[in-house]
């Protein structure tokens, strides 16, 4: 068993700034991949970015390249989403989801694990 636990969101003004952060507990040994996704009111669970076990391999949705960063910390088991340049369109509660098969995966069904979100609203 893997728990996850989000923290971080918040309201910001469209232009700003957040750092969500995950922390992981429980066999984290056996977690290949770290993603993070994203549901706004009456739409799907959407991927929003992972990184793999080494943090070498990392993988974004076209809609945030370039103004988020997943990374991971895995001495303290932590993983990062730092968003920049936040748009209204944003606006969701953001899941931390760990993966134990191997490799890659944007699918919400290939992760294991869910944390129990984070809101972040952003005002414009």
């Amino acid at each position: 068993q893997v728990q996850l636990v989000e923290s971080g969101g918040g309201l910001v003004q469209a232009g700003g700034s957040l750092r969500l952060s995950c922390a992981a507990s429980g066999r984290t040994d056996n977690t290949w991949y770290m993603g993070w996704f994203r549901q706004a009111p009456g739409k799907e669970r959407d991927f929003v970015a992972a990184i793999s076990r080494s943090g070498g391999s990392k993988y974004y949705a076209d809609s945030v390249k370039g103004r988020f960063t997943i990374s991971r910390d895995n001495a303290e088991n932590m993983v990062y989403l730092q968003m920049n340049s936040l748009k209204p369109e944003d606006t969701a509660v953001y899941y931390c989801a760990a993966r134990l098969g191997w490799g890659y995966s944007p699918y919400r069904d290939d992760y294991d694990y869910w944390g129990q979100g984070t809101q972040v609203t952003v005002s414009s």
